[in-house]
Parts: C-alpha cells; structure tokens; sequence
C-alpha cells in the first residue's frame, strides 16, 4: 500500500510493526522529513519531483512531496487492545475520512481502541492514513465480524458499552458509570443498527442547546470521549 503525507509517512517509519519498501521523496520533503529522524537502512530511497508522486497518486493527493510503499499492518483482533479504560467502537461508518479524524481523536484522548466490522468500513489505506494523520500507527484498529459479538466480549472484561444516539433516553454525562467505558457510535445518516441498540448497556444523547441536533460522527466522537475521560479522570 501507499502512504503519503509528512506526518503519515514518518510515523509510519517509527511504527516497528511496519513493514517498509521503498520511499519516493522530494529534496525539500526528505530535508524536513530527516529533521530528528534517520531512516533504516534498508529502505530504498528515491529523489524525485514532486510531480512524479502526483503520476502516481493523482494531483488530489495531499502529499506534501513524500510517498511511502509499506504493506499492511496486521490484522488485530479484541486481545490487541491497549491497556486503557476507554474504547471506540464503531457501527458500519464507511467513510475513510471520518474514520481517520476519529483515529486521531481516540488517540488524542489515549483510547485503548478503535473497534470497528469487517464489512461496511474502511480497511487500511493511504486515505484512511493521510486523514488519520499518523494516528493509524500509534493505536490498534480493529476490525471484527460481528459486533454484538465483540459488545459481549467488552461486557464481558468490565466495559459498559454506551451507544450514541440523538434519540437517547438519557444525556451521556447522566448515562457514564463504571471503570471502562466502550463508546459505539453509528454510521452517518441510519447511525445504530438496532442489534447494536439492543446489545449495549445504554443509549444516550449529546445534547445540543442549539437548532442543529446532532454532529458529524467525528466531532460527536470527539466530544464524547473528552466528556468520557473527564468522568474517568474524576472517578479514578
């Protein structure tokens, strides 16, 4: 696969779980890419024109003059978690955009996890990384067959599972309890699948004082684990 982009690329170079091929590179990319970072050795380096990476990847791409040929990293499952009281847990949202802002946010606030299906989300790739700018190396995404399934699971090791939902009963700051707190959210639009409302502990709502009533999933995801680990932090 190809990564891109200064951030993507170099924690993608940090990652020990990487498996790296080749790094194409401008002069000007490469010079800010080094600054605090050697590469191994063993890569395969090329000098080019910016304008070679865009033959490559579309003049979309925001690469920012560096382009990194790796393969995949491994497929993780449930027992790849990291020890953390807080975990995300996603419902079939498709986007690779969204899900790489919501990467980002579980790893600004330490979530142990981003747990999503097989079908019906994005798998790893240079969008997915290049929205998650460097996130996708630093936390597991894990991707599961069935997700009730996985909900027991969590039960199972202490999580009480919270489903966001605009029609929740309850507001989340009301609804949070417990030690470990997985937070599910749904796909844009049709949000929770009704097996999801059905294996979670709780539903609850982000209220919103103003006309508008819900989010995008990536800021309602972001919010919801700042208000998680605020309740985590006081309870502790």
């Amino acid at each position: 696969m190809l990564l891109y982009g200064l951030h993507t690329v170099r924690a993608a170079i940090e990652n020990p779980e990487r498996t790296l091929i080749s790094l194409k590179v401008s002069q000007n990319a490469l010079a800010r890419l080094t600054d605090g970072l050697e590469l191994p050795k063993g890569l395969a380096v090329d000098i080019v024109h910016p304008r070679a990476i865009d033959d490559i990847l579309g003049e979309d791409a925001i690469h920012q003059g560096v382009m990194l040929k790796t393969r995949a990293l491994p497929l993780r499952k449930l027992d790849a978690l990291n020890d953390s009281p807080l975990l995300l847990v996603l419902d079939q949202v498709t986007d690779p955009h969204n899900v790489g802002a919501i990467l980002r946010s579980a790893v600004a606030f330490s979530a142990g996890a981003v747990i999503t299906t097989m079908r019906h989300s994005p798998a790893e790739s240079g969008v997915l990384a290049k929205s998650a700018s460097g996130a996708l190396e630093y936390i597991p995404y894990i991707q599961i067959t069935n997700l009730a399934n996985a909900l027991e699971e969590l039960h199972a090791m202490g999580f009480t599972s919270i489903g966001l939902d605009s029609e929740g009963p309850s507001a989340m700051e009301d609804t949070l309890t417990g030690s470990k707190i997985a937070l599910v959210l749904g796909a844009e639009g049709k949000g929770l699948r009704q097996k999801t409302r059905d294996t979670v502990t709780a539903l609850a709502r982000l209220d919103m004082p103003g006309q508008i009533k819900s989010l995008n999933v990536s800021n309602a995801s972001a919010i919801s684990l700042y208000a998680a680990r605020q309740f985590l932090a006081k309870s502790a």
